[in-house]
């Protein structure tokens, strides 16, 4: 699929899903609002049913703040970018602190070049801090990248949350999974659509306040391998639908 370079005026939008985070957030949108390689148009934050303040920590910070009450990083994600109504370009990124935003332009420059549809940041070719990732969940990365090369033909080494696609590519992919298989679901479907994908080294550290809410427990890592592992097998026979311009953000 050949798409032209994008204008260096393109709207880029930050979207980044958070759920009880106040330790990190503001750090986090302060970071990218400081960006002076890429300009980015507007820094959303999806509170997912915070109870810490998260939102306000994160307004407070510069963000626009969007109020998600379903639990799951997919319902996150998707308000987010529903909101970015005037975002020609989503990033998405985590809030926990773990992903750079001085990776920022190194993840947008193969899309912003058009060299690719769907960049993914890459903790596995880039740089991990020791203890920023469980045994489990480098062990289900593996596995998960492993499966999707053999079945889908894409050099994937990692399912980084920190990636950026075109908002009218992205809602095309006509997203299902709500809750930990939306990360694989955007990857699986961007493959069935011929989307060109590349990988770009990033460093990833180890997430402000304290284990992670999914890797860090056994039950949260049986459940987010449950859906991502099912999540592969389940669009391997997806068809997408003929691509079309879209405005606003319905689905």
């Amino acid at each position: 699929m050949a798409a032209e370079s994008l204008r260096p005026s393109t709207r880029v939008v930050a979207v980044v899903p958070a759920l009880d985070e106040a330790s990190s957030i503001a750090a986090v949108v302060e970071a990218l609002r400081g960006q002076e390689t890429v300009r980015l148009h507007s820094v959303i934050v999806v509170d997912n049913g915070s109870h810490d303040g998260t939102g306000e920590m994160a307004r407070r910070a510069g963000a626009s703040v969007v109020r998600e009450e379903r639990r799951g990083y997919g319902y996150a994600c998707h308000a987010g970018v529903l909101a970015a109504e005037e975002a020609e370009v989503i990033v998405l990124l985590d809030g926990d602190a773990a992903d750079d935003p001085d990776d920022l332009s190194r993840v947008l420059d193969p899309l912003l070049s058009g060299e690719a549809d769907l960049v993914v940041g890459s903790r596995t070719l880039g740089a991990r801090e020791p203890g920023s990732m469980t045994v489990q969940q480098v062990l289900g990365n593996r596995l998960a990248a492993f499966l999707m090369r053999y079945i889908y033909g894409v050099k994937v080494t990692d399912l980084g949350s920190f990636r950026a696609i075109r908002r009218a590519d992205l809602i095309a992919l006509e997203m299902r999974e709500m809750t930990y298989g939306w990360p694989v679901e955007m990857m699986v479907k961007a493959a069935r659509a011929d989307y060109r994908y590349r990988e770009v080294p990033v460093r990833h550290r180890r997430r402000s306040g304290g284990v992670s809410k999914v890797g860090g427990t056994i039950k949260g890592s049986f459940m987010a391998g449950w859906y991502i592992l099912s999540t592969v097998f389940r669009y391997a026979l997806w068809t997408p639908r003929k691509r079309t311009t879209v405005v606003g953000g319905g689905r």
